[in-house]
């Protein structure tokens, strides 16, 4: 084992997993990122361990939904319109997968990712101090009425064949089982066996507590550029100096994009922006965890608040926020939980890293010693365990027991 060690560039959740189970495998780590760890979209996610998260937002019904979700403003999908002529390549590829058999396809390859995600944060976390920050939970699809969920039959029959089938609970047992949910809920689908993180900022803080006390590193510095010689990575250099390593792996998110260019090669990877808000000081709060159907976001209940976390809005990561997703968000808010107060809000933006195909890149970038783990879309804090800990077995030489190629890197870079 060389005395170099291996740079993880992007301390988000997949980056700090990856960090951790090199560390276990004897290696020696350093952890770097622009920002501090977990300060991107793992931050702001709705803090959901969606095991259940495995049908692309490119089902065969999106060619006729997204025209129609575009021109509604109760839809949850927004475009940043000044940035549509650079985002038409990336969509045309990304619509291309619109199609029943390119959605089994994708299906197929999610599962392994994220159906044991619950587990896989586990293991991460077993034998430190960091386990009850892993919750177990159920999860709750609320809709309307039962005529909605049934109109879910393609996404819910695709669930089901990853084990996935739900308890129905309709009528006013809906509100006994949730009494936060005012009457325009009626229809509950309950999968048991699910979890969430309370605090999915904070839970990355501690990891990265834990990785430093274990002996790793972590430095605070933005990458200029990766350098190799032979074809093999040796150094990267940064506004914090020069630094030598016999590995490199880039799990930075979005700003892998702008990583892979350094390297001379162009990622289709755009931002699917989301938004959360917090309310503060709730009157109330879910007993576990759902998603709102009509306005396709989350609900967590956090240690800050009730997080409301969704919508996609498709445009430059480079850009600030808008102001229209938060408004959707607080609207349904009101509208399914009518009796809630609250002291005040906090409001969020990050970016989805997302990948036409709607699968993340893993994987070594040829025989260079570079290898990639981003492009999660928005399963990043399910997976990032699963990711961390396959990359390291490639690293160390190890197959990976599950099949690798519909996530290989070289699909999109060669």
């Amino acid at each position: 084992m060389t005395d170099k060690p291996i740079i993880v560039i992007g301390a988000g959740i997949c980056g700090l997993s990856t960090a951790i189970w090199l560390q276990r495998s004897g290696h020696s780590v350093l952890l770097m990122d622009k920002g501090m760890p977990g300060m991107g979209a793992s931050y702001g996610n709705a803090g959901l361990l969606a095991q259940w998260a495995i049908a692309p937002v490119t089902s065969p019904t999106l060619w006729r939904e997204a025209p129609k979700y575009l021109l509604d403003p109760n839809s949850p999908l927004f475009m940043k319109w000044s940035y549509l002529p650079r985002l038409l390549p990336w969509l045309g590829k990304f619509l291309s997968h619109a199609t029943d058999a390119a959605t089994r396809r994708i299906v197929a390859s999610q599962i392994p990712l994220v159906c044991d995600a619950v587990d896989q944060h586990k293991s991460l976390v077993r034998g430190t101090d960091l386990e009850d920050w892993v919750s177990d939970s159920k999860f709750s699809y609320a809709y309307k009425s039962k005529a909605h969920f049934d109109a879910d039959a393609y996404t819910w029959d695709l669930k089901k064949s990853a084990g996935f089938e739900p308890t129905l609970v309709t009528g006013s047992a809906v509100q006994d089982c949730e009494p936060i949910l005012g009457p325009a809920v009626q229809c509950l689908a309950v999968l048991e066996g699910q979890g969430h993180i309370v605090n999915p900022g904070q839970y990355i803080t501690e990891l990265t507590k834990y990785f430093t006390k274990k002996g790793g590193k972590f430095i605070q510095a933005e990458v200029h550029d990766l350098h190799k010689i032979d074809g093999r990575i040796s150094h990267i250099d940064t506004d914090k100096g020069s630094f030598e390593c016999s590995h490199a792996v880039i799990t930075a998110g979005i700003w892998s994009k702008d990583l892979m260019k350094k390297i001379g090669l162009k990622v289709p990877l755009e931002a699917e922006r989301g938004y959360h808000v917090i309310f503060e000081n709730p009157s109330e709060m879910p007993r576990n965890p759902m998603m709102i159907t009509a306005g396709k976001f989350a609900v967590n209940p956090m240690d800050m608040g009730l997080r409301c976390a969704g919508t996609v809005e498709l445009g430059d990561h480079h850009a600030g926020p808008s102001a229209a997703p938060i408004k959707l968000l607080m609207r349904h808010a009101k509208e399914v939980f009518p009796n809630l107060t609250y002291k005040g809000t906090q409001e969020w933006m990050g970016f989805r890293p997302s990948t036409p195909d709607s699968l993340p890149l893993i994987g070594e970038l040829g025989n260079s010693g570079i290898y990639t783990g981003f492009g999660h879309q928005h399963v990043g804090l399910t997976a990032g365990p699963k990711t961390g800990r396959l990359i390291a077995q490639m690293i160390d030489g190890n197959t990976p027991n599950i099949d690798m190629s519909p996530y290989a890197p070289e699909r999109y870079v060669v």
